[in-house]
């Protein structure tokens, strides 16, 4: 059983960050629970720097402020398993980011030990250690927490740790240490901006349907939701649901007796939110509409297009021996087309024409016909 320091109040914590200050790195996960909140709501920080491994309980500890501080330290290294939730987490919570990033999946990835592995089978990979993983859908919130809850946490950041070395050593083998700060840099770019509500209505699903019209409805329908959920805390689901968004966009109800007689939304949406849905649609700028969504897999040539560079980055990735889809996603691939077709502006650089990627796929995209 792994030894641990359980941080609950104040004046412990501040001792533990004095320890940390001279601390490299630090090995860091975060336990949260997010089920009807739009913000993921922490429930424990577990953390070890070699010496000292910590299970900080961010429900009972007042200022996390000194803690964070670490982490923003551009001389110190933070390291996580999969980080995306985490970071989003840190920006939440501590308006930071990690100055300095490590992310051990990432890092597999770039070794070509297997894209997305999860942190247990890393762990066994490289350690030959199998870990328990019963506690995975803990209520982190619910307090107190059991021995067997905290021993799962505490393994969350002393294996990383043990196997951070292993990850190390291959990266700088293959040259590939530049790669993997690149891509923790990427990573952590435009965290720390609130959500735009003017661009909300581009994420609704199946917006790209809508006539300029019905997205000048959709447009303030979203804003509106956008709003409504960072208020509330609420995911934006438990708002208003996509589809019904653009049900209300096509049906362009003028008056509430008209919602209650729409199908596509929920009853409870009907009684909460079909005053306040009128009023906000009246407000709909149909003088100056946005623009139709451009759907790049609907324009001519897509297929043929997609089919080709699919083909080269898969190549280059068997060659580079890097897993295709961190080298070239089709999110990558739609992003390059985009810029090819729309006349390859410098300032709209495609991520695939950038850093380690534009090393290996540059010259041969350019000689593809699209």
């Amino acid at each position: 059983m792994l030894t641990f320091d359980y941080i609950e109040d104040d004046a412990s914590l501040a001792k533990l960050v004095e320890q940390y200050q001279s601390a490299k790195l630090l090995v860091l996960d975060t336990e949260f629970v997010r089920t009807r909140t739009y913000y993921a709501r922490l429930g424990l920080i577990q953390v070890y720097d070699g010496q000292t491994l910590a299970l900080i309980d961010p429900v009972a500890v007042t200022d996390l402020n000194d803690f964070w501080a670490l982490l923003a330290d551009k001389n110190r290294l933070t390291v996580l398993h999969s980080c995306s939730e985490d970071l989003e987490v840190i920006a939440r919570y501590g308006q930071c980011q990690p100055a300095q990033l490590f992310d051990s999946q990432i890092a597999a990835s770039l070794c070509g030990m297997g894209h997305g592995l999860g942190y247990a089978k890393l762990v066994e990979q490289c350690l030959q250690v199998t870990l328990d993983k019963g506690e995975s859908r803990t209520d982190w919130i619910k307090r107190p927490l059991t021995q067997a809850q905290l021993n799962y946490a505490a393994n969350d950041v002393y294996y990383l740790y043990n196997l951070l070395p292993q990850l190390q050593q291959k990266l700088a083998q293959m040259n590939r240490t530049e790669w993997l700060l690149e891509e923790s840099e990427r990573m952590t770019q435009g965290r720390l901006s609130l959500p735009d509500p003017e661009s909300a209505y581009l994420k609704v699903k199946n917006a790209f349907q809508l006539s300029p019209r019905q997205l000048a409805y959709l447009k303030v329908l979203a804003s509106w939701r956008l709003e409504r959920a960072l208020e509330k805390d609420l995911a934006l689901g438990f708002v208003l649901k996509d589809h019904a968004m653009i049900g209300l966009a096509k049906k362009q109800p003028k008056q509430a007796s008209d919602i209650y007689k729409m199908v596509e939304l929920t009853e409870q949406e009907k009684r909460i939110n079909a005053k306040a849905i009128i009023a906000v649609m009246a407000k709909a700028d149909l003088d100056n509409p946005p623009k139709p969504i451009d759907v790049i897999a609907l324009k001519p040539g897509y297929k043929s297009a997609f089919k080709a560079l699919k083909n080269c980055l898969v190549a280059l990735a068997e060659q580079h021996e890097v897993a295709i889809e961190l080298l070239g996603s089709k999110r990558h691939i739609h992003e390059y087309l985009q810029w090819r077709w729309q006349g390859q502006v410098a300032q709209n650089m495609p991520l695939l024409l950038t850093g380690w990627r534009a090393a290996i796929v540059a010259d041969a995209l350019a000689g593809i016909e699209v």
